[in-house]
């Protein structure tokens, strides 16, 4: 497996996953001419031909064969071109000294805070490739990129993370809040915002606190709670040092999670090496191992160790890299390392 930025030929690929995806992804609508778009997008991105308010990073997952199987993207920077909304969760204090009475209450606030931030995005794999680290691969990839190319993103980086709905389509979070707000189904809203329509949210969304105890028991129990399909990717941002700091999604209530950029495990711990060609040893562990390139970007991840300031590798590992020995990579461990190993 290899990941690459995404090209032109690669549209009836992205048609199949954004189908297979459904409702799940909706920053991949199935519809061939914004894909299209998107995919015209990301090209100038790579070529440094856009700003980072612009940049829009789209990466996909390909086999040995050349068949397409996943989908990644990172965003330069939210919200500086047009609206980017979250809730930030908040408290305030009732009291009556006098009787006795002290009630705490969390609000939910419309709020523009993460604006200007990175963001890693638009993740799906196939189905069938849920399996062995190919997940683990797509996910951590974007973060070796951005490792090596600090300069393109910013200090921080978040990631809005799929809240709680059912097979229908429908948010409990939604029904008892945005609902009454909006004369669309959430399905419909959700879409909007992830063509890039958002405009309506500044015109529709209330602007005062809301009081989460005057909302039914159906929404405050999804508030800052993933979708179960979602949690495996939760769980892998947490362990690379992601935490979830107080917002939420306006309409499905999903986590937005969040990590200095110095303090991601992948960034923090990635060096750069060069490459030899040979047999891993047989402590050899799973590495990432990115070709330190842009436009010919070459990530992939396999069975490699270290020695003398060289990353071993198989010779088909540097040819799914474009590299030959000698070269330069920027590598680190698939996995946290424990204790005395680096093995997962």
């Amino acid at each position: 497996m290899i990941i690459r930025p995404v090209a032109a030929t690669d549209l009836d690929a992205l048609m199949n996953l954004a189908k297979s995806a459904g409702s799940g992804l909706t920053t991949l609508p199935a519809d061939e001419a914004r894909l299209s778009s998107r995919i015209r997008w990301a090209q100038k991105t790579f070529a440094r031909e856009v700003e980072r308010a612009d940049a829009d990073y789209l990466f996909v997952l390909e086999d040995d064969e050349g068949q397409v199987v996943g989908i990644t993207g990172l965003a330069g920077a939210v919200g500086l071109r047009e609206p980017w909304y979250n809730y930030r969760i908040g408290m305030t204090l009732s009291a009556s000294p006098k009787h006795g009475i002290y009630r705490p209450n969390q609000t939910l606030s419309l709020a523009n805070d993460l604006c200007g931030l990175s963001e890693v995005c638009s993740l799906f794999l196939h189905p069938e490739q849920r399996k062995g680290t190919n997940g683990r691969l797509l996910s951590l990839s974007r973060l070796v990129f951005l490792a090596e190319f600090r300069e393109l993103f910013s200090d921080k980086i978040i990631a809005e993370m799929r809240g709680v709905s059912d097979e229908n389509g429908s948010s409990p979070f939604w029904e008892g809040l945005g609902k009454q707000f909006f004369t669309m189904p959430f399905a419909q809203a959700d879409y909007l915002t992830g063509i890039g329509n958002k405009s309506f949210v500044a015109e529709l969304m209330p602007r005062f606190p809301i009081y989460t105890s005057m909302l039914p028991p159906s929404a405050t129990e999804c508030i800052g709670v993933v979708h179960p399909n979602t949690r495996p990717a939760l769980r892998l941002l947490e362990t690379e040092g992601f935490a979830h700091r107080g917002y939420v999604d306006i309409f499905d209530g999903g986590p937005v999670v969040e990590c200095e950029t110095a303090h991601i495990r992948a960034v923090r711990d990635s060096q750069p090496l060069i490459l030899a060609v040979g047999t891993p040893s047989d402590t050899a562990v799973p590495w990432l191992i990115h070709n330190r390139k842009l436009a010919q970007c070459r990530i992939t991840c396999d069975h490699a160790h270290v020695a003398a300031g060289t990353l071993v590798v198989t010779s088909q590992t540097a040819q799914r890299l474009c590299l030959k020995a000698g070269d330069q990579v920027r590598a680190v461990p698939l996995y946290r390392p424990t204790i005395g190993d680096i093995r997962p």
